[in-house]
C-alpha cells in the first residue's frame, strides 16, 4: 500500500513540476530539472535525516525513468492548455498530501517518535514544492505570509493518520483517508484564503503557514 502512495506521490509531484516549469517557459532540461526536484527533494531530506540509505529514488530505480518520462512527454506538448495549468493547485494539494502521509508512515516505521514523524511527513510533503519555487525564482509559498494554509494541513493529515491507527483501522481505508484530510484542507484553504493569523500583531498581518 505504502509503495502504491509513494509512486502516485512522484507522479503527482513530477506532473507538478513540469507545469510550473512550463508557466516559466523553462527549456526541456529545465523541465526535467524541475520535475526531479519536486518529485524527489522533500523525499531525499527525509531519507537523509531518517539516515535511510539508499535514498528512496535510487532504491526505486524506476521512478526516476517515470519522472523523466512524464516530463519528456509534457515538453512534447507545443502549449500546455490552459485548463491544464489551472491543475496545478489540484496536483500541489495531491502531492502534499501523498507524500506527506508516506513521509509520516515511513518514519513510524524507523520507529521515530509520533511527533518527530508528523514533522518529517511536512517536510516530505513540502520542501520538494519549496525547491522548485527556488529555481523558478519565486519566492517559497511555504514561507510567503499570505499563502494559504499549507505545511499546517500536512501535520494535520500526519495526525490523522496516527489517530485512525490507534483506532485500528486498517491500511487501505486510513492512509486514503488522512491523504483526503491534507487534500481538502489545501484546496479549501486555496479557495477561501484561509491563512493563519499572528498573534502578537495587532495590525493582523499573516505568518508562515
Amino acid at each position: 500500500m505504502i509503495s502504491t502512495i509513494e509512486l502516485m506521490a512522484v507522479i503527482s509531484g513530477a506532473v507538478f513540476g513540469v507545469l510550473a516549469a512550463r508557466r516559466k517557459g523553462l527549456d526541456l532540461v529545465g523541465v526535467v530539472s524541475v520535475a526531479m526536484m519536486t518529485a524527489f527533494g522533500g523525499g531525499s531530506l527525509r531519507d537523509l535525516l531518517l539516515d535511510r540509505h539508499p535514498l528512496f529514488w535510487i532504491e526505486h530505480s524506476r521512478y526516476p525513468v517515470i519522472v523523466f518520462s512524464v516530463a519528456c512527454g509534457l515538453s512534447l506538448l507545443p502549449r500546455i492548455p490552459e485548463r491544464a495549468v489551472r491543475l496545478l493547485d489540484l496536483t500541489d494539494a495531491l502531492g502534499l498530501g501523498l507524500f506527506s502521509i508516506v513521509g509520516t508512515q515511513l518514519a513510524l516505521d524507523q520507529g521515530v517518535p509520533p511527533f518527530v514523524a508528523v514533522l518529517l511527513g511536512v517536510i516530505t510533503g513540502s520542501f520538494g514544492g519549496v525547491i522548485a519555487d527556488i529555481v523558478c525564482n519565486e519566492v517559497p509559498g511555504l514561507f510567503r505570509p499570505d499563502t494559504p494554509l499549507y505545511a499546517t494541513c500536512a501535520f494535520a493529515g500526519g495526525w490523522g493518520l496516527i489517530a485512525l491507527q490507534q483506532l485500528a483501522v486498517s491500511e487501505s481505508v486510513a492512509f486514503p483517508a488522512a491523504t483526503f484530510v491534507v487534500v481538502a484542507m489545501r484546496l479549501a484553504a486555496l479557495k477561501f484564503r484561509i491563512v493563519l493569523r499572528s498573534t502578537d500583531n495587532p495590525h493582523g498581518q499573516t505568518h508562515n503557514p
